[in-house]
């Protein structure tokens, strides 16, 4: 159908505005709103991710397709919550405590979003008991930590400790991420996974979710 293939191409393009008006327009041609996702959202923010680890795309490029996919969302999203739709999972995310960046975090999360996540996003300087109570309250499978300073790192580990001690470690996966994070520290502090960029924190995710 055109109106999605429009969709796609705006989502892929950066043009929030376009794609607002796509998404009305399937909509109103009988779409549903759980196939405008899975059908149409998806594959276009696979296709930015391929193009950034192809290096054909950049942040500036990703942060257009995320904005864009986000514009889709506001209008589907409580459309599939009355429809009764399920996430193909939910994921708490948020910067550690003493960490204020968010610019890394807001990309990952536009792209769980537009992979088919629900995102629980927590924003910045998040302490640990906020993580374990949103992952409780929310029945979330899934936690995704970002810092950007390596004096923030251990704030990582010691919120995976909390999850431990709270006796919930066994009921979530915890994956980690951020310019000074390697995958040899996210083992070293006992993350379920680590991901070195957004595209990549969605297949990450998916694998997790599935295991």
């Amino acid at each position: 159908m055109a109106d999605t293939d429009e969709l796609q191409e705006a989502v892929i393009k950066g043009d929030a505005k376009a794609a607002a008006a796509a998404t009305q327009a399937a909509l109103a041609a009988g779409v549903t709103p759980l196939s405008i996702v899975t059908e149409h959202l998806v594959p276009a923010m696979d296709e930015v991710g391929r193009r950034f680890e192809c290096q054909d795309y950049f942040v500036p490029e990703m942060l257009l397709s995320a904005r864009a996919m986000k514009a889709s969302m506001e209008i589907v999203r409580p459309l599939l919550a009355a429809s009764g739709a399920e996430p193909i999972g939910r994921v708490v995310i948020g910067t550690v405590q003493g960490d204020l960046h968010d610019i890394g975090k807001n990309l990952v999360a536009s792209m769980l979003e537009g992979g088919g996540f629900e995102v629980i996003d927590l924003g910045v300087n998040v302490e640990p008991r906020r993580f374990i109570e949103a992952a409780s309250s929310r029945n979330a499978g899934l936690v995704a930590l970002s810092a950007l300073l390596t004096v923030t790192m251990p704030a990582m580990k010691t919120t995976i400790d909390a999850f431990a001690a709270a006796g919930l470690r066994e009921k979530v996966k915890i994956m980690v991420g951020g310019a000074p994070v390697t995958e040899q520290y996210a083992n070293t502090i006992g993350a379920d996974g680590y991901s070195e960029s957004a595209a990549g924190a969605v297949a990450l995710a998916r694998r997790l979710a599935a295991a």
